[in-house]
């Protein structure tokens, strides 16, 4: 797995081809690679020789490091990649376990902390970025990636290309969005990506800039939550906000673009809202249950 400056090593070669051909992301194959890399430095082991008892062992000493569930997983996949389809070593794959994640509820935001943070973003670029993040419900990649050719003002909808699982889907286009879209093209005039690096203005500013400018502006408008706000909480407030709107559930998986219904279907857990207009079944019990409460 090593590489010299003119050569990649033909094992090498052969997994970033395996990866190319099953449609991997070049962020995603860079990913493989150093976890393959690290496994083989921890346990002393070539890539050749690499067995799935290897792996197992190099997940158990990142767990004892105190490695995040989602690390490990990360690894994991990378790992049962290498040994399955680049190594044939198929056999006992199930020997590299992928570990079972705690189901945590999401952090929402109100809708006025919602517009906080955005009037706390350190200046007209990324309180665009954090608006249409939150308006059309988007992941930091495709919020970073959009194109100024990617909004259509006459169907009022944002093409989002390769998204999650390189997946393309449409996503919705307000009117009030498309007036804040509107008064950062006239102030900045981007040629290609409507959000440019600063670096030069035929890049994109990175998932992980547009990330940790999310952060200043919650610390500047002062939110605090039992837990942690990232960018991706405004597509999870984008959700939740809509559910109690009263939109169908399976219209937001589309807004979404997820896959199943039952991803979607947290957010039916996480509205205080719909929680507090539902009926408690105890209120519609016979006349009978109201000794209860002074019973002894």
């Amino acid at each position: 797995m090593t590489e010299t400056t003119q050569t990649i090593h033909p094992l090498r070669q052969r997994m970033i081809e395996d990866m190319t051909l099953r449609g991997i992301s070049v962020a995603t194959q860079k990913s493989y690679i150093r976890a393959v890399r690290s496994c083989c430095q921890q346990t002393g082991c070539k890539p050749d020789d690499l067995t799935a008892e290897a792996a197992r062992g190099f997940l158990l000493h990142l767990q004892q490091d105190g490695c995040s569930v989602a690390t490990i997983n990360g690894h994991a996949t990378a790992l049962r990649f290498f040994l399955r389809v680049t190594l044939g070593k198929s056999d006992a794959i199930d020997r590299v376990p992928i570990l079972r994640a705690p189901r945590r509820l999401p952090v929402v935001l109100t809708r006025e902390e919602v517009a906080r943070i955005i009037a706390a973003a350190p200046g007209r670029k990324y309180r665009a970025a954090f608006s249409i993040a939150y308006g059309a419900g988007l992941r930091a990649a495709e919020t970073v990636s959009l194109k100024v050719s990617d909004i259509d003002s006459a169907a009022m909808t944002l093409n989002i290309e390769q998204g999650k699982k390189r997946r393309d889907r449409k996503a919705k286009l307000s009117p009030h969005l498309l007036a804040v879209l509107r008064d950062w093209y006239s102030a900045a005039r981007p040629p290609v990506w409507l959000f440019p690096s600063r670096l030069g203005a035929f890049d994109h500013i990175s998932p992980r800039q547009l990330s940790r400018q999310f952060v200043h502006a919650v610390e500047a408008a002062e939110i605090k939550k039992d837990g942690r706000v990232t960018l991706h909480t405004l597509r999870h407030s984008f959700a939740t906000h809509l559910l109690e709107a009263g939109v169908d559930i399976r219209v937001i998986q589309v807004m979404l673009g997820h896959a199943k219904l039952e991803t979607t279907s947290i957010y039916t857990q996480v509205s205080p809202k719909l929680i507090q207009t539902a009926d408690s079944p105890f209120d519609s019990l016979p006349d009978i249950a109201e000794g209860i409460a002074g019973a002894p």
